[in-house]
Order: structure tokens, then C-alpha cells, then sequence
């Protein structure tokens, strides 16, 4: 399972008034409760795989198997990807087409937003029952989650981040002397900016490929010095020049600041900060590890609070209006930028102490 139910409470409550017990505080335990009551009441495991998705609101793509089956089923939105593949005369269902490349198979198609797509000795099978008339996949996929070497729902999204950067490049030019990107995922949003405004594009950092990522790790300390640990300067290649500094979001503040004060400590004169996505102001609810408003820094300061708290010498987002350029116009989740989602969030209901919560 892939994302997060928003109704998540209210199942779960309901299920534990019907005597089950729960063991993890995960989404996908809720999901099999669900899924396993319904199959004591159905005739196939399809049946039941429909009868639970119509009780499931949010993000999911789902995998499931029984003895003679496997299962692919993804949100009527389609927020979270799916996909289907070919690898002799067994087929294979991923989140992202690059596993597909990872074990010699063929990508065939991606799972339809609200498709179940059902693979057995029969061959394949597709109900398209829960498909609805909008969908809201998630920019995020694009911006950041997605592997570079992926395709999804028919955008590559290695040109979608070389767009993104093309277009933060006309939106906020600046005078620099080099381009460069926060390793891994800024790097094709930079060199995209690179394209489009002529400055040399450049490696400035070394990354520790050991370090996991920053901004998830509980305490601002762990933050910081995880900062230090993931990253090195190349002195050589920024003293005594202006940077431009590309990234692919800024959630607390704390990677970039610190960033910026090492390529500072390391001779650069000027540095400029460039991110490829619109202000996180909102909170995620399907699945991106975006904390509370209270933490996200552009719902506390301004754009120039925010430029002088990094220290940096400008500061400049991506528009929002650039978004569905970058993705070829396919329908977009921008709730965690613009706080408009694509479905009713109900009000956070508390769980019982002894679910763990």
C-alpha cells in the first residue's frame, strides 16, 4: 500500500466496535481488516477488493494477492501511481516504471486512476467500476518522490524537473556565474535552469550517500548536524563566485540555511536560492512527510523572511502557474501549495489509547 486514507479514524473505530484488534498504526492494516471482512461476504476476492475500496477515502495503490490471484488496484484520483509490466510470461505490478527496468520486465501501461486490474491463470482482467470524472495526481510525485529514470502516467519525469527548472530560470533570472543543485534531487531542476539561462551548470556539493533524508528526522539538532553529515562543499568550484543554489522544496528551513552557509564558508561571494515548487504552506494528507503549518516556514514568514532567515542573496519559487506546464497539462493535486484538495479532509477524530495512536 501506497499513501494515506483520510478516513482512517473512522474505519478503524468502526472495526474495533466490531472486536478487532489492531497491532500497528498503519492505513494498510485497516485496509486488510476491511478487505478480509468483506471476503467472508463475497463470492471473489475481487468482490471484496470493490466492496472495501468504496469505504476507502484518500490515496492508495494497492497490490494484493491471494492463493490463485494478484491485484492491482489504484485511488479513483489516481493520486499515487501504479503500474503494470511484463516479464516473460509473468507480469509485474510496481508504483514506479524504473522496478519494472530493475527486473528485465516490459512496462505495458499504467493502472487507471480508480482501475483494479486483476492477473491469474485467465490472463489479465480490468473492472473500472470506481473510476471517477476528476483526478488530482500528486505534483509532489514529480517535484521529488518519483526516481528519475521513471514514467509516470505518461510523463517522464526527468523532463518534468528539466522543465520545472526552465521555467523557475525565466520567472526569477539573476545575474550568477554558476548553476548547481542540492544532490540528488535538485540537480535536474538546475541543470534545467542552467539550459535556459546560459550560466554554466556545476557540481558544488559531495554527498555522503550513507545519510538518509533531513528533513523527516525528529529533532531540530538531528537536522542540523544530518546536514553536515550528508553534504560536503567543493571549495574549488564555488570560491569567489556568485551560485545560483537549486532545490527542489524548502519545508522547515534547515537544510537550505545551513547550505547556504557552507558554500558562504567555502568562498562563494553571492548565492542565490531557486526552488522548483511553489511555497509549502498546507499540510499533506496522502502521503508526503509535510509536518503541521506551524513548522512549515512559508506559512510563518514572508518571501523576504524567508530569504533572510537562509541568508541567502535572493530567494525565488516556482509559480503555481508553471505547475501544469511542467506535467503537460495532466490534473493536479496542489493542495499541500494552494490548500485546495481534491476531496472533503474530514476533522482529525482521536483514537482509543489502546490503539497505539
Amino acid at each position: 500500500h501506497n499513501g494515506n486514507l483520510v478516513n482512517m479514524a473512522d474505519l478503524k473505530w468502526e472495526l474495533i466496535r466490531n472486536g478487532a484488534v489492531f497491532h500497528t498504526t498503519t492505513d494498510s492494516e485497516v485496509i486488510a481488516f476491511c478487505l478480509a471482512r468483506e471476503r467472508a461476504r463475497t463470492r471473489t476476492i475481487q468482490e471484496a477488493v470493490l466492496a472495501t475500496a468504496r469505504k476507502l477515502s484518500g490515496a492508495y495503490a494497492l497490490v494484493i494477492m491471494s492463493p490463485q490471484k494478484l491485484i492491482g488496484l489504484r485511488d479513483p484520483y489516481g493520486l499515487k501511481p501504479l503500474c503494470l509490466g511484463k516479464r516473460g510470461n509473468a507480469y509485474v505490478l510496481s508504483s514506479e516504471s524504473c522496478a519494472l527496468t530493475a527486473v528485465d520486465a516490459e512496462f505495458i501501461r499504467d493502472v487507471e486512476p480508480g482501475e483494479m486490474v486483476t492477473i491469474s491463470a485467465k490472463g489479465i482482467e480490468s473492472d473500472r467500476s470506481l473510476q471517477s470524472e476528476k483526478c488530482a495526481h500528486c505534483i509532489f510525485e514529480y517535484i521529488y518522490f518519483a526516481r528519475l529514470d521513471s514514467c509516470l502516467d505518461g510523463i517522464n519525469v526527468y523532463d518534468a524537473r528539466i522543465a520545472a527548472g526552465r521555467s523557475l530560470a525565466r520567472s526569477h533570472p539573476v545575474a550568477a556565474d554558476l548553476v548547481t543543485g542540492v544532490p540528488e534531487s535538485g540537480l535536474p531542476a538546475a541543470k534545467g535552469f542552467a539550459l535556459e539561462s546560459g550560466i554554466p551548470f556545476g557540481f558544488a556539493f559531495y554527498k555522503n550517500s550513507y545519510i538518509g533524508r533531513t528533513f523527516i528526522k525528529p529533532s531540530q539538532a538531528e537536522r542540523e548536524s544530518g546536514v553536515h553529515l550528508k553534504l560536503s562543499v567543493l571549495a574549488a568550484t564555488v570560491k569567489g563566485k556568485r551560485i545560483v543554489l537549486v532545490d527542489d522544496s524548502i519545508v522547515r528551513g534547515t537544510t537550505m540555511k545551513n547550505l547556504v552557509q557552507m558554500l558562504k564558508e567555502a568562498g562563494a561571494t553571492e548565492v542565490h536560492v531557486r526552488i522548483s515548487s511553489p511555497p509549502f504552506r498546507h499540510p499533506c494528507y496522502f502521503g508526503t512527510d509535510v509536518p503541521s503549518e506551524e513548522e512549515l516556514i512559508a506559512n510563518r514568514l514572508s518571501l523576504e523572511g524567508i530569504c533572510r532567515m537562509l541568508g541567502a542573496d535572493s530567494l525565488g519559487y516556482l509559480e503555481m502557474k508553471a505547475l501544469p506546464e511542467m506535467v503537460k497539462g495532466l490534473p493536479l493535486c496542489t493542495g499541500c501549495f494552494d490548500n485546495n484538495y481534491p476531496m472533503e479532509i474530514p476533522e482529525p477524530k482521536p483514537l482509543p489509547f489502546w490503539c497505539g495512536e
